[in-house]
């Protein structure tokens, strides 16, 4: 949970210490100053022959290259979506000198990571100071006592080594479909504390008779030097408009573990939900003869309830759950993923219409649940056990911390609703030996130790059968229309499983598709797909061969196709009183190792955004049910030319939450429609309308009640047929200074456009210029699947110009000549 350092000294540049009142989120232990190590780093990539050869400097030869970066950093930032390599697994070393001013007397001075991946070492000159397994929880190392043999004028060197290489002896799995990224990728401090301080505090609410409540703080102290005289704790309650409705002050003695340390009531409480996310904050702070130091901790008031075979309760009243997940992966820096880019995720996520998300799959950096808390939405989050099998004492162990940590740090999120305690723990390759029982077994334990460090929360996993039993909450497989049968059997796949399961939610569903990519028809490939065979996915039924026919493999991955599946799951959803609700897989688009061959290669293309945050038509949909604020899409924003036959009639769909919305075709009003969600598709704004051969323009007015709602779009409308591609051409389409996008296009021997050619490409630059690639989205790889014939990526190119290509193994090469603007 948050927290804030009350009478505090940090930083906003490296080795400057400024007093000021600071707010932090998730630390483990409390200081009484802070300073973000973001700047000052240098970076390399490959093991060392020994720690001396990190400082030596110009005492000898130096065969490592050391780059600057500015923290947090991941060293997989452009290698995860390499279409021709995988990315690198190994050891990663990165350096840094600190200026070390602890005010207090007799006070400690600690590094605070919030993540590293994923096995860590700390060192202080020549020391090893401490080091870490696991990737995603926070940790702390006490530098305290390597400070003192080092010369107290100097700059002190501070050397972290990372390393994400392959280990079965580890989680998560290299099996996942996500990487394993390795290096500084989340925000590391430098930490002072007194000699006693704070290290957690955490808060349990209640709600009571009428509209009371009672809540209980405990608090842990850090206390290494055993410091035994009295110390004197305050306590102060404020509400989220900054009122003080408690406050308390007590002299003790110094207590090991944890400690229950204040009752109170809040009397007429506000509570904590998704259309009203209202935080209390709880201000401790602690005094001794060392100093002073105090935290800040914010928490909500709100009761949640499952029902067995039925809905939801958030604070008594049903409330269907409206969900996504998010993967911690953004293009270009993989998982080091700014704070900037972060708010505006989950902003984007609360747009659509969120109220849950699943984080997936391990425990996310404080600024999430932070964020979480905030804008209210609900949150399931895990620690990455995830497929593999299991491994032995050391593998069990790691797990066992992971979810200790996980509880321990985020236990005062409101948001946060579920503990996970794995995914797809049936699938196996990771030991000679997948041992079912031992499986369960090892899943009880973690399940006990869920409710023994918070019985408040209930457990859950995903797809396990035979482990559904153990946790409180399953989920079970449910891909209709994407890995099993058709979309139209997704309601009858809930029913059976509400029925079958005592409580019940459905993360995970949905589909591939390649942003830009539409179709006309396309649900042509739904004769092959057979129905009442089941709705799960079922061994390698992500890979795009092999098994019976599906939308995975035999679709087109077009976001028409899957406009269609979520339009029909979202209307189904909304009519289910007994759902408790359901996620669909996934926020944005994310790096895997395992997906090489997909139309970008190496991404799961299952978001609703891509890696980049560029929003897929699907969003629409989306916000179109879920959404408060007036909205109103014409699905084909990124379809710049449609076809068909002269005079046929073309299907054009608006996606609103307006009651009434008109559509204009060319000027003409094609009628108004009202709006019914029971109704399928796009909850009856639908027309079927002709269109002109060129330039079409549509406009949609939606009536809301208020000032109507607009949207337009201009496309071409083509009725000339085409044969196979022939030939590819390759044009600059826009410039910005010099950054140059260029566009191929697929045309057939007499010329005409190729419009739903999907051959893979490759581009290339030659001379002064390089490819802005290797960023995982439709328009930033350099290798990737035509979307209806054509294909983007910019180049930036340099004095002298450069020679653009763009080649398919079938197809001759095609080039263009670039000139830099200057």
């Amino acid at each position: 949970m948050s927290r804030f350092f009350i009478v505090t000294w940090v930083r906003f540049r490296l080795n400057a210490i400024i007093p000021i009142a600071l707010f932090i989120s998730g630390t483990i232990c409390v200081a009484q100053t802070r300073q973000t190590l973001d700047s000052g780093w240098e970076f390399y990539q490959g093991s060392v022959g020994s720690i001396w050869e990190i400082w030596r400097g110009d005492k000898a030869t130096d065969n490592v290259t050391w780059t600057p970066v500015i923290l947090p950093h991941c060293f997989n930032g452009r290698d995860s979506v390499d279409p021709d390599v995988r990315y690198y697994q190994g050891p990663g070393w990165y350096r840094t000198k600190i200026s070390i001013k602890n005010p207090y007397t007799e006070g400690r001075t600690l590094l605070h990571f919030d993540g590293a991946g994923q096995k860590s070492r700390v060192f202080v000159g020549m020391k090893n100071v401490g080091e870490h397994n696991g990737g995603y929880d926070q940790w702390d190392v006490d530098i305290t006592d390597a400070i003192s043999k080092v010369d107290s004028q100097a700059a002190l060197p501070v050397a972290v080594f990372c390393d994400n290489s392959r280990d079965s002896e580890s989680i998560p799995s290299d099996l996942s479909d996500f990487n394993r990224y390795g290096g500084l990728y989340r925000h590391v401090s430098l930490v002072y504390c007194p000699q006693v301080s704070l290290q957690r505090i955490h808060i349990e609410s209640a709600i009571g008779e009428g509209s009371n409540s009672i809540v209980k703080i405990r608090a842990r102290l850090y206390n290494p030097t055993s410091y035994r005289d009295d110390i004197e704790l305050s306590i102060k309650i404020q509400d989220g408009y900054g009122k003080t409705i408690h406050e308390s002050n007590q002299k003790m003695s110094p207590w090991d573990d944890e400690k229950e340390v204040e009752v109170f009531n809040i009397t007429d409480s506000k509570l904590w939900s998704p259309t009203s996310p209202h935080l209390y904050s709880c201000i401790a702070i602690l005094k001794s003869k060392s100093g002073e130091g105090g935290l800040k901790e914010r928490f909500g008031v709100r009761s949640l309830e499952w029902i067995e075979h039925g809905p939801f309760k958030l604070n008594a009243e049903r409330l269907l759950l409206r969900g996504t997940h998010y993967h911690e992966d953004h293009a270009g820096v993989a998982a080091a993923v700014p704070d900037e880019v972060v708010r505006q995720t989950l902003k984007s996520m609360k747009e659509m219409g969120v109220n849950f998300v699943r984080l997936g799959h391990y425990q996310q950096a404080p600024l999430v649940l932070d964020l979480c808390d905030e804008l209210g939405i609900l949150a399931w989050e895990e620690i990455p056990w995830c497929r593999g099998g299991l491994g032995g004492d050391s593998y069990k162990q790691l797990c066992r911390d992971m979810q200790r940590n996980m509880i321990d740090q985020h236990f005062n999120h409101p948001s946060i609703i579920l503990w996970g305690l794995g995914n797809e723990n049936d699938w196996p390759g990771d030991f000679e030996t997948f041992d079912k029982t031992a499986i369960r077994n090892f899943m009880g334990i973690l399940n006990t130790q869920a409710h023994q460090l918070d019985p408040s929360r209930k457990t859950v996993i995903r797809r396990c059968d035979f482990c559904k039993d153990i946790p409180d909450i399953y989920s079970p497989s449910i891909w209709a229309g994407w890995y099993g049968g058709r979309y139209i059997e997704y309601k009858a796949a809930l029913e059976k499983n509400i029925r079958d399961t005592p409580f019940f939610f459905h993360a995970e569903y949905g589909g591939d598709s390649h942003a830009r990519r539409h179709s006309e028809d396309p649900e042509k490939f739904l004769g092959k797909v057979a129905t009442g065979e089941g709705t799960a996915e079922v061994g390698k039924a992500y890979k795009a061969d092999g098994g019976k026919a599906r939308a995975s493999k035999d679709g087109d991955w077009s976001e028409s196709y899957m406009i269609n599946l979520f339009d029909w799951h979202l209307k189904e959803q909304e009519s289910m009183t007994n759902l408790t609700g359901a996620a669909m897989w996934i926020f944005k688009d994310f790096a895997t190792p395992l997906r090489p061959e997909n139309p970008v290669p190496r991404v799961n293309q299952k978001g609703v955004l891509e890696r980049d945050g560029t929003p897929k038509e699907s969003y629409y949909v989306f916000q179109s049910y879920w959404a408060e604020k007036p909205m109103l899409h014409i699905y084909g924003h990124t379809w710049p030319v449609r076809w068909g036959k002269s005079d046929e009639p073309k299907l054009v769909k608006c996606f609103s939450n307006c009651r009434e919305v008109e559509l204009f075709v060319n000027g003409v009003s094609a009628g108004a429609k009202l709006r019914d969600i029971a109704a399928y598709p796009a909850s009856g704004l639908n027309w079927m309308v002709k269109l002109k051969e060129g330039t079409n323009f549509l406009r949609a007015i939606g009536k809301t009640g208020g000032a109507p709602i607009i949207d337009e779009i201009v496309f071409q409308y083509q009725t000339a047929s085409w044969d196979k591609p022939d030939h590819l051409t390759l044009n600059e389409i826009s410039r910005e200074g010099d950054v140059v996008t260029v566009e191929a296009h697929a045309f057939d021997k007499a010329g005409t456009a190729c419009l739903d050619a999907s051959e893979v490409v490759r581009f290339g630059v030659t001379g002064n210029g390089r490819l802005l690639d290797n960023l995982g989205t439709s328009t930033g790889s350099r290798v990737l699947q035509l979307y209806n014939g054509c294909a983007r990526i910019r180049i930036q190119c340099g004095h002298g110009g450069a020679m653009a290509s763009v080649s398919n193994e079938k197809l001759e090469t095609t080039f263009l000549k670039l000139q830099n603007s200057k």
